[in-house]
């Protein structure tokens, strides 16, 4: 009799088991918040797949979304989201879509274009990185930002939910203190909710005329803006100080949280990373220390208010902007366990803060660095801090001795040739006329994927970029009342709005692309449309007036018959807006045959132990084609973040040679790696549905050269059903 009870016993126990896996949306068996949690510490205590059978994994479903815009492009960077057996996530044209999470299978979709008419202004079309669901009994709501509107969908049906804002949407534009409604505002990463509150950051123009990056707090009910928090302190605000022009808050703009938040839930603390102030690589106009950009922020959730604060750069003129929030850990030191937050850098440094005071757990020092610059009217801060510990998870110095040593002699004397003229040798030379080396890049170091943290190893993983990059500035032509042709306007506008992405040859930047056949592909309406409405990396520019997108157009499409027109154009005397220099690029630091100056590896998988602040091991991540055959691991540029489980194992797409691997998280070892459909810019997300674990990855390339994707594939051990 014993023996038939038992056996029932473990029945009911499997039965309740997979029925509980199906319902519940707890941190064990689902992926319900960006991140994987709201510590943002991108970890599953799954253990079904394991270092003993992840080599088994096969293609368990592949959901396209059938909107890949090949042409321009297009991206999928979303972490899905899955809450009780369903997976929310994005298409690359800002569709929100809800799938089957075991079988893939779409149960609705929803388009924010179809309702856009109206709302006021052009739909931008921005990169969503992730999504935020809500729920109170059987009132489940999703939250995300397609364009500049803030949308609230039923999670159950996909249809908006018009009780909140106007008919389910609220406009970023509203509700900053200042008139921005003709200037660039979006969000790419998620809010986060904290009890009946979405609190979000925002996206805006990296040049001098942006909106300020302010925090805001909504009702998730009526869409009610409860609170906001100054990234540009007003007068008689903490931080106001930090600005030597007593009026810059009412013209600077940036300081901007676009890279996400993570949450203490139980202390109610936020915490949130803030981005350079604008415009990002001069700061004549806005002298100071300029708090609280480039700040790890600690604010209370339910009112904005702060609680402590650090900056990691000050004055910054690099766009060292913190690119992830940081993951909220608790680890053992000296025997002690500590709550911690660890906040990872594009600069190669991890600070570790205690969590409730931002107290550091190892020493920061106030470096001495060059305040030196030739930029007409600029002022550096003459320290910046430095973390004496964790190690730097990069390198940060790009000397001769780094120069590729895969390239040719040819190639390596003009690199050499090249540094020497360049103002090189430190993280914080400032930018210059004939060229600053700006390592680590723009892009990291780290960056918007975000760490993963294992509570069983203290390890703290960070996929790194290593590629150098030169900032050069040119001087702006001052505004003048004289009339001037068409075509000449048009290439002075473009000088100080599109000259920074574009470069002076229209050949395109860094993730910039050439402009130089635009004739080609567009007539004058549809360049004023895309100038209205700007498309993903390319912010709208509605503050424009109408004959200076004409100008502008006139010279992009090389339309010299405008040429005999003469007209005058107004000119706006606004020291905040007419500055004396802009960027010439985003140019990555090349050889001739368009490798990276610098020698491998251009982009690495590291461990942090946290409690000793050393690294554990650093791998290099992804394979350049044109050394694979050679068996030269060169590591590459890549985006998107890991995520680790319980079972021994580190998941990261992120490569630009679209592969999805697998490591053993203690040494780094490769067990399992495939090929994608396209390559995976995006985190994975982990869950299980009936007892059956799953790791989901977005595939839709788009960067780095890469062909775009639309499709969702999820993976998992076969026979189990």
């Amino acid at each position: 009799m014993k023996l038939p009870s038992l056996f029932l016993i473990g029945v009911l126990l499997i039965f309740c088991r997979c029925n509980n896996n199906q319902s519940t949306p707890d941190a064990n068996n689902g992926w319900t918040v960006y991140g994987g949690t709201k510590e943002g510490t991108r970890f599953s205590a799954l253990t079904q797949i394991d270092t003993s059978n992840v080599q088994q994994l096969t293609v368990a479903w592949t959901f396209h979304t059938g909107d890949a815009d090949t042409a321009h492009h297009s991206q999928i960077q979303c972490n899905p989201i899955i809450v009780n057996g369903i997976l929310y996530g994005t298409t690359p044209t800002q569709k929100l879509f809800a799938l089957d999470a075991a079988t893939g299978k779409e149960k609705w979709l929803y388009n924010p274009q179809d309702d856009a008419g109206g709302n006021s202004g052009f739909f931008i079309m921005n990169n969503i990185r992730g999504i935020c669901f809500w729920e109170k009994g059987k009132d489940k709501r999703l939250f995300f930002t397609a364009g500049s509107f803030l949308n609230a969908v039923n999670a159950v049906t996909g249809k908006p939910i018009e009780s909140f804002g106007n008919k389910g949407k609220i406009d970023l534009h509203i509700g900053l203190g200042r008139d921005v409604s003709k200037l660039y505002i979006t969000n790419t990463s998620p809010g986060i909710i904290y009890k009946d509150l979405i609190i979000v950051g925002s996206r805006v123009d990296e040049g001098a005329n942006a909106a300020p990056g302010h925090i805001r707090a909504y009702n998730v009910h009526t869409g009610k803006q409860e609170w906001i928090f100054h990234t540009i302190p007003q007068p008689g605000e903490d931080g106001y100080e930090t600005w030597d022009d007593p009026n810059a808050w009412k013209h600077i703009g940036g300081a901007n949280c676009w890279s996400g938040f993570t949450l203490d839930e139980k202390k109610g603390m936020l915490f949130v990373p803030t981005g350079s102030a604008s415009y990002d690589f001069y700061g004549g106009m806005r002298k100071g220390n300029n708090l609280f950009a480039d700040c790890l922020l600690a604010l209370d959730a339910a009112t904005g208010k702060k609680i402590w604060h650090f900056q990691q750069i000050h004055h910054d003129v690099w766009d060292k902007d913190l690119p992830t929030p940081p993951a909220l850990v608790t680890i053992t030191r000296n025997g002690k366990k500590i709550e911690a937050v660890a906040q990872p850098t594009k600069t190669g440094y991890i600070y570790l803060f205690e969590r409730s005071t931002g107290k550091p757990i190892f020493p920061i020092i106030e470096e001495k660095v060059s305040t030196e610059t030739v930029l007409m009217g600029e002022k550096l801060s003459p320290t910046q801090p430095r973390p004496t510990l964790p190690e730097p998870f990069v390198r940060q110095v790009f000397t001769e001795a780094d120069i590729n040593n895969l390239a040719s002699d040819t190639e390596q004397l003009q690199i050499k040739k090249q540094l020497a003229v360049l103002n090189n040798g430190h993280m914080f030379l400032p930018p210059s006329k004939k060229g600053t080396v700006i390592f680590p890049g723009y892009d990291g170091g780290a960056e918007w994927g975000g760490p993963a943290f294992d509570p069983a190893t203290n390890l703290l993983f960070v996929n790194a970029n290593e590629m150098p990059w030169i900032l050069t500035m040119k001087d702006v032509p001052a505004p003048t009342k004289i009339k001037e042709n068409w075509f000449t306007a048009g290439q002075r506008l473009y000088t100080s709005n599109c000259l920074s992405c574009h470069g002076p040859d229209r050949a395109g930047s860094g993730n910039y692309p050439t402009i130089v056949h635009a004739k080609e592909k567009y007539n004058s309406l549809q360049l004023d449309t895309l100038l209205q409405g700007g498309r993903r990396m390319m912010p709208a520019f509605t503050q424009l007036l109408k004959e200076e997108r004409d100008a502008i157009a006139s010279f992009i499409l090389e339309d010299k018959r405008t040429a005999a027109n003469k007209f005058t154009l107004p000119v706006v005397l606004d020291s905040f807006l007419n500055l004396p220099y802009t960027g010439t690029g985003y140019n990555k630091f090349l050889t001739s045959s368009g490798l990276p100056a610098i020698r491998p590896p251009w982009g690495t998988l590291n461990a942090i132990n946290l409690s000793t602040g050393k690294i554990d091991w650093k791998i290099p991540l992804g394979q350049h084609k044109a050394f694979k055959d050679k068996g030269i691991i060169t590591g590459t540029e890549n985006y998107g973040g890991p995520a680790v489980t319980a079972g021994g194992l580190l998941f990261i797409a992120a490569t630009s040679d679209s592969k999805f691997r697998a490591f053993n998280k203690r040494t780094g070892q490769l067990l399992w790696e495939t090929t994608l459909p396209a390559s995976g810019f995006a985190t994975p997300s982990i869950y299980q549905i009936n007892g059956r674990q799953f790791i989901v990855i977005a595939c839709g390339g788009g960067k780095l050269s890469t062909l775009s994707g639309d499709s969702y594939v999820a993976f998992a051990l076969p026979g189990i059903k």
